[in-house]
Protein backbone atom coordinates (compact mmCIF):
# COMPACT_ATOMS: atom_id res chain seq x y z
CA UNK A 1 0.00 0.00 0.00
CA UNK A 2 1.14 3.56 -0.65
CA UNK A 3 2.61 5.22 2.43
CA UNK A 4 3.39 8.93 2.01
CA UNK A 5 5.70 8.87 5.04
CA UNK A 6 8.18 6.80 3.04
CA UNK A 7 8.77 9.84 0.82
CA UNK A 8 9.32 12.24 3.72
CA UNK A 9 13.16 11.99 3.68
CA UNK A 10 13.17 12.75 -0.06
CA UNK A 11 10.91 15.77 0.44
CA UNK A 12 13.06 17.04 3.31
CA UNK A 13 16.16 16.66 1.11
CA UNK A 14 14.48 18.54 -1.77
CA UNK A 15 13.39 21.40 0.50
CA UNK A 16 16.88 21.69 2.00
CA UNK A 17 18.46 21.64 -1.48
CA UNK A 18 16.02 24.28 -2.70
CA UNK A 19 16.69 26.44 0.35
CA UNK A 20 20.47 26.21 -0.03
CA UNK A 21 20.34 26.96 -3.76
CA UNK A 22 18.09 29.98 -3.18
CA UNK A 23 20.44 31.09 -0.43
CA UNK A 24 23.47 30.82 -2.73
CA UNK A 25 21.72 32.81 -5.46
CA UNK A 26 19.97 35.59 -3.58
CA UNK A 27 22.18 36.09 -0.51
CA UNK A 28 25.21 37.42 -2.48
CA UNK A 29 22.95 39.74 -4.47
CA UNK A 30 21.37 41.11 -1.31
CA UNK A 31 24.71 41.51 0.47
CA UNK A 32 26.20 43.36 -2.50
CA UNK A 33 23.26 45.76 -2.58
CA UNK A 34 23.45 46.38 1.17
CA UNK A 35 27.21 46.90 1.29
CA UNK A 36 27.38 49.17 -1.76
CA UNK A 37 29.43 46.77 -3.89
CA UNK A 38 26.71 46.70 -6.54
CA UNK A 39 27.82 49.53 -8.82
CA UNK A 40 27.12 48.69 -12.46
CA UNK A 41 28.99 50.73 -15.06
CA UNK A 42 29.66 50.51 -18.79
CA UNK A 43 32.69 48.22 -18.31
CA UNK A 44 30.70 45.72 -16.23
CA UNK A 45 27.80 45.76 -18.69
CA UNK A 46 29.99 45.38 -21.79
CA UNK A 47 30.15 42.19 -23.86
CA UNK A 48 32.16 39.51 -22.13
CA UNK A 49 32.43 36.28 -24.09
CA UNK A 50 30.08 36.48 -27.00
CA UNK A 51 31.91 39.20 -28.93
CA UNK A 52 28.89 41.37 -29.63
CA UNK A 53 27.03 43.85 -27.42
CA UNK A 54 24.34 42.18 -25.36
CA UNK A 55 21.98 45.14 -25.08
CA UNK A 56 21.35 46.03 -28.71
CA UNK A 57 18.86 45.05 -31.37
CA UNK A 58 18.59 41.24 -31.30
CA UNK A 59 18.36 41.12 -35.09
CA UNK A 60 21.69 42.84 -35.70
CA UNK A 61 24.36 40.84 -37.57
CA UNK A 62 27.08 39.23 -35.46
CA UNK A 63 30.23 37.19 -35.94
CA UNK A 64 29.53 33.48 -36.21
CA UNK A 65 33.06 32.47 -35.13
CA UNK A 66 31.99 32.50 -31.48
CA UNK A 67 29.52 29.73 -32.20
CA UNK A 68 32.10 27.74 -34.18
CA UNK A 69 34.47 27.83 -31.22
CA UNK A 70 31.64 26.94 -28.83
CA UNK A 71 30.60 23.94 -30.94
CA UNK A 72 34.24 22.82 -31.11
CA UNK A 73 34.51 23.09 -27.34
CA UNK A 74 31.39 21.00 -26.84
CA UNK A 75 32.67 18.39 -29.30
CA UNK A 76 36.00 17.97 -27.54
CA UNK A 77 34.36 18.12 -24.14
CA UNK A 78 32.20 15.17 -25.18
CA UNK A 79 35.33 13.43 -26.40
CA UNK A 80 36.83 13.73 -22.93
CA UNK A 81 33.58 12.45 -21.42
CA UNK A 82 33.76 9.37 -23.67
CA UNK A 83 37.43 8.70 -22.97
CA UNK A 84 37.04 8.08 -19.22
CA UNK A 85 34.47 5.26 -19.37
CA UNK A 86 36.24 3.80 -22.40
CA UNK A 87 39.53 3.65 -20.50
CA UNK A 88 37.87 1.94 -17.54
CA UNK A 89 36.04 -0.63 -19.67
CA UNK A 90 38.86 -1.34 -22.13
CA UNK A 91 39.63 -4.60 -20.35
CA UNK A 92 36.14 -5.85 -21.20
CA UNK A 93 35.77 -4.44 -24.71
CA UNK A 94 39.17 -5.61 -25.93
CA UNK A 95 40.42 -4.87 -29.40
CA UNK A 96 36.95 -4.07 -30.73
CA UNK A 97 36.56 -1.27 -28.18
CA UNK A 98 40.07 0.00 -28.85
CA UNK A 99 39.48 0.06 -32.61
CA UNK A 100 36.13 1.82 -32.25
CA UNK A 101 37.69 4.53 -30.06
CA UNK A 102 40.60 5.01 -32.47
CA UNK A 103 38.11 5.49 -35.33
CA UNK A 104 36.20 7.99 -33.18
CA UNK A 105 39.37 9.90 -32.29
CA UNK A 106 40.49 9.81 -35.93
CA UNK A 107 37.23 11.39 -37.07
CA UNK A 108 37.61 14.11 -34.42
CA UNK A 109 41.24 14.71 -35.46
CA UNK A 110 40.18 15.09 -39.11
CA UNK A 111 37.49 17.56 -38.02
CA UNK A 112 39.99 19.54 -35.95
CA UNK A 113 42.45 19.64 -38.86
CA UNK A 114 39.66 20.85 -41.17
CA UNK A 115 38.65 23.60 -38.70
CA UNK A 116 42.26 24.64 -38.33
CA UNK A 117 42.83 24.73 -42.10
CA UNK A 118 39.66 26.74 -42.73
CA UNK A 119 40.66 29.30 -40.09
CA UNK A 120 37.75 28.68 -37.75
CA UNK A 121 40.11 28.73 -34.78
CA UNK A 122 41.79 32.03 -35.69
CA UNK A 123 40.49 34.90 -33.62
CA UNK A 124 41.24 38.45 -34.68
Amino acid sequence: MFDPLEYLPILIFLFIALGISVLFVFLPMGVSRLTGVHQPNTEKNSEYECGFPAFEDPRSPFDVRFYLVAISFILFDLEAAFLFPWAVSLEYTGWAGWTAMMVFLGILAIGLAYEWKMGALNWE
